[in-house]
C-alpha cells in the first residue's frame, strides 16, 4: 500500500523538543488504514481500518490524544491511538476528497461551545467545515460553513487548484482559504460560530491561483506555492513553479523562483525562522532573515 500523507505527533505543552524516544508519525494509507509508527524504534505500534477510500489528510489532535483521517469519498473519521476505536465518523464532506484537516486550541468558551479544540476539514469542491470539540467528552458540533461556486469546466473539480485552509496563527479566530474560484485570491475570514456564517475580514490578490499555503506559527508572514502551469486554457505563469512570501495584514510580497515545477508543499518550522518547499524534483530548505 502506498502512504499519502503523515503528521508528527505533538509534544506536550512544556517539554519543548522532548526525547526522541516519545516522538511518532500517524499515516495514511491508500488501502484506508491509519498506522501509528515509533520514530526511535522505526516500527508500526498500531493499525486502524477506519476508511472504506484511499485517504488523502491527516492529523493528530493538539494534544495528541485523537487522529482525525479524511479519505478521499469525503469521509472524515475521527479515532484514538490509545483504544484503536474510531469514535466519530462524519460525511458532512462526502463525494469530495478531504485536502486539509487542521486542529489548534481555542478559548473554552469561545464560539458558545464547551471544550478546547477548534478543527477545520476542507474538501476539493472548495467547502470548508470549522468544528468544535470536546475530546474528553467525545463531543464534536459543527460551528460553520464556508463554500464556494467552482467554475464551470470540461474536466469538473481535477481541473480546479486545490483547496486549501489554515487557522491564523496571529490572529485569533481567523481562518485563511485559498483555491479555484472566480478570483485569485486568498481569503481572510472570521469564524464567528453560533450560526451566523463566516464573515470576509481581508482579501490579498495573488499572481495565480495558489497549489500550496503555509502561515507562519511565530511571525504575520504566509508562504504561498504556485503552479508552471495548470490544466486549463492558458498557463498560469510562465518558467517554473514560483513561491511567494506574504506580509500579513499587508505589505509587499516578497517572490521566489527557486523551483522548476509546481511548488506543492510549503511549511514552516515551528519556530517561524525556516520554510520547507516541495516540488516534483526537489525539496528546499529556506531559511527567513530580518523581521
Amino acid at each position: 500500500q502506498s502512504c499519502q500523507c503523515l503528521a508528527w505527533k505533538p509534544r506536550p505543552v512544556g517539554l519543548g523538543g522532548g526525547p526522541v524516544e516519545s516522538q511518532h508519525v500517524v499515516a495514511g494509507y491508500s488501502d484506508g488504514t491509519v498506522r501509528v509508527f515509533s520514530v526511535s524504534r522505526t516500527e508500526m505500534e498500531l493499525k486502524m481500518h477506519p476508511h472504506a477510500a484511499a485517504l488523502t489528510a491527516i492529523a493528530y489532535s493538539t494534544d495528541g490524544e485523537m487522529i482525525l483521517s479524511g479519505g478521499k469519498d469525503g469521509i472524515v473519521a475521527i479515532s484514538s491511538p490509545r483504544t484503536g476505536m474510531t469514535i466519530h465518523v462524519l460525511a458532512d464532506h462526502k463525494g469530495s476528497p478531504i485536502t486539509v484537516l487542521q486542529c489548534t486550541r481555542k478559548q473554552y468558551h469561545d464560539f458558545g461551545v464547551e471544550g478546547g479544540e477548534l478543527w477545520l476539514a476542507t474538501s476539493s469542491d472548495r467547502r470548508v467545515s470549522v468544528w468544535g470539540s470536546d475530546w474528553l467528552q467525545d463531543k464534536c458540533e459543527l460551528l460553520d460553513w464556508l463554500s464556494f461556486p467552482a467554475p464551470a469546466g470540461p474536466e469538473g473539480l481535477d481541473s480546479l487548484p486545490p483547496s486549501l485552509a489554515a487557522f491564523c496563527p496571529w490572529e485569533h479566530g481567523v481562518l485563511v482559504y485559498v483555491g479555484g474560484g472566480m478570483q485569485k485570491e486568498a481569503l481572510f475570514y472570521i469564524t464567528v460560530g453560533g450560526g451566523a456564517g463566516l464573515q470576509v475580514l481581508r482579501k490579498i490578490s495573488l499572481p495565480a491561483f495558489a497549489t500550496s499555503l503555509s502561515l507562519s506559527p511565530a511571525t504575520p508572514f504566509m508562504a504561498i506555492g504556485f503552479a508552471a502551469s495548470w490544466p486549463g486554457p492558458e498557463p498560469l505563469l510562465s518558467g517554473g513553479g514560483l513561491l511567494r512570501l506574504q506580509p500579513c495584514p499587508a505589505g509587499d510580497p516578497q517572490d521566489y523562483a527557486g523551483h522548476d515545477d509546481t511548488v506543492h508543499l510549503c511549511r514552516f518550522a515551528p519556530s517561524g525562522r525556516r520554510l520547507l518547499t516541495a516540488s516534483h524534483s526537489a525539496v528546499l530548505v529556506w531559511e527567513l532573515t530580518g523581521a
